[in-house]
């Protein structure tokens, strides 16, 4: 857990040795509990990636942290995420104070980024978080360059209780292929479009056509305004079919074959805050 941008779902994939999250520098990118399941000789490790938890200005930011809120009241472990590279804030002294309603969880701290910063810049950071709360553990890593990342999954795994695997060894994922095409859309969309269009960006898949050739994807991308279907459309169209192009190359390698993907820009009037259309995009 932690506050948006701290680098969750890059950790998340580091550990999983593979993309199961997708990753942006736009906030709020994270919209669903992501399950990352990886499988050690000391036993199964489940990551559970959540939304970054913010002060909500919409339905749906909200809906994000109540997703947080449940996920955690079922977590053996707890780990609080802070990057090397930013002050401790209200935002991360808000969601530490939060920690008190999960009393059955052990609680730990990650610093992230450690390798933007100096070693005297680091241990200033480790200082401020270690002031936040009594962790269990406190963790400085790089998911980019995997300094002491199978430390914490050694550390993780260490705190959970035993019983059987809850997954067999072969999945790596509860995310279904159609969540997985959509979220890769929706990241190269993030990526390529206007600051202020990324909380306004869904995606829902229509269908999967298996073609003569290769397989035709069909999805929709939602906005919320006609001047912003303008916006993702671009110029001659040119703004979605780089979109297009940057998320085939993910699906491909996700399928394991070559695609045809077909986007379909839709208006979805205010969806963030309409319970309705919510619900309707999956939220």
């Amino acid at each position: 857990m932690g506050r948006p941008n701290v680098g969750k779902s890059t950790l998340t994939n580091a550990i999983a040795g593979q993309k199961i999250a997708i990753t942006s520098s736009k906030p709020q990118t994270t919209r669903r509990a992501i399950r990352a399941i990886v499988n050690r000789e000391k036993g199964q490790l489940i990551i559970v990636d959540t939304p970054g938890i913010h002060r909500p200005r919409t339905l749906l930011g909200q809906r994000l942290n109540d997703l947080v809120s449940s996920t955690l009241t079922d977590v053996d472990v707890i780990a609080f995420c802070s990057p090397a590279n930013e002050k401790i804030g209200p935002g991360d002294k808000h969601i530490v104070a939060e920690l008190e309603k999960y009393p059955r969880a052990k609680k730990i701290a990650i610093v992230t980024k450690v390798d933007t910063v100096s070693k005297v810049k680091l241990a200033e950071h480790l200082l401020d978080v270690s002031q936040l709360w009594d962790w269990k553990e406190i963790i400085p890593l790089s998911a980019l360059t995997g300094d002491q990342v199978e430390l914490l999954v050694d550390v993780v795994l260490g705190m959970l209780p035993q019983g059987p695997a809850l997954y067999p060894d072969d999945i790596d994922t509860e995310e279904t292929l159609e969540e997985r095409i959509c979220e890769l859309v929706r990241e190269s969309a993030l990526e390529l479009v206007e600051d202020e269009l990324p909380h306004s960006l869904a995606v829902t898949l229509d269908e999967i056509v298996e073609g003569d050739v290769k397989p035709q994807v069909h999805v929709s991308l939602w906005v919320e305004r006609d001047s912003q279907k303008g916006i993702v459309i671009g110029k001659g169209g040119s703004m979605l079919k780089e979109i297009g192009s940057t998320a085939r190359v993910g699906i491909q390698e996700l399928m394991g074959t070559d695609v045809h993907l077909a986007i379909q820009v839709r208006v979805a009037p205010d969806w963030q805050r309409n319970p309705k259309q919510l619900g309707k995009l999956g939220f």
